[in-house]
């Protein structure tokens, strides 16, 4: 397996997923900055010129959230996944695609907009509410429990953690600190660590 990868985008995700499982595969690393995701090369594997792309034999996939969800079902030993038989796998897909398609957007336009003049703020000021309300959600999903979905690691921490630990980093969980502890002890296993070195 070969995963083409950048620094801080959608890819850490991939690369986390894949030092989760313990597999082999090679790390082609891509500087977004000289353009090293737009040459012919690399469109051929992404329509659009970003990363992650992971080509795995004859085998290519892009989209962070396809990479890891066909990742952790391939490898089912490795228990990153729910079985399709499992009342855990509804749960699973449900946060997995929350954290993807809910939070995210919306931690990514208060990245995008903060530093907007006053006067274009008002939009910025309901997306903060919005955020706010998709936060309480995953706060309450997490009362109790050490994972999102189900009673061990899966991809969907893998998901969530990483957006969350941006949202932190921007300092929008202040009011969360059961969201902040859910993302350091994510951020603190070992595969973490060796997903966002070198």
């Amino acid at each position: 397996m070969k995963l083409y990868f950048a620094p801080r985008t959608r890819a850490t995700r991939a690369r986390w997923l894949l030092e989760e499982l313990e597999v082999p595969y090679e790390l082609v690393k891509l500087d977004v900055a000289k353009q090293e995701t737009t040459t012919p090369a690399h469109l051929a594997l992404h329509p659009l010129g970003e990363v992650p792309v992971l080509v795995d034999g004859a085998t290519v996939l892009f989209e962070s959230l396809a990479i890891c969800l066909c990742l952790a079902d391939r490898f089912p030993e490795k228990q990153l996944a729910p079985p399709l038989d499992s009342a855990e796998r509804g749960p699973y897909l449900q946060w997995i695609v929350f954290a993807e398609v809910t939070l995210e957007p919306l931690v990514l336009e208060h990245y995008r907009n903060t530093q907007l003049p006053e006067e274009k703020k008002a939009n910025l000021a309901r997306q903060h509410a919005r955020l706010h309300e998709v936060l309480r959600a995953i706060d309450v999903r997490l009362e109790g429990r050490e994972f999102v979905a189900g009673g061990t690691f899966t991809a969907a921490d893998v998901a969530l953690a990483s957006i969350l630990h941006l949202a932190h980093t921007m300092r929008l969980l202040e009011e969360y600190p059961k969201l902040v502890e859910y993302v350091m002890r994510q951020t603190k296993r070992p595969a973490t660590r060796r997903a966002v070195s070198g």
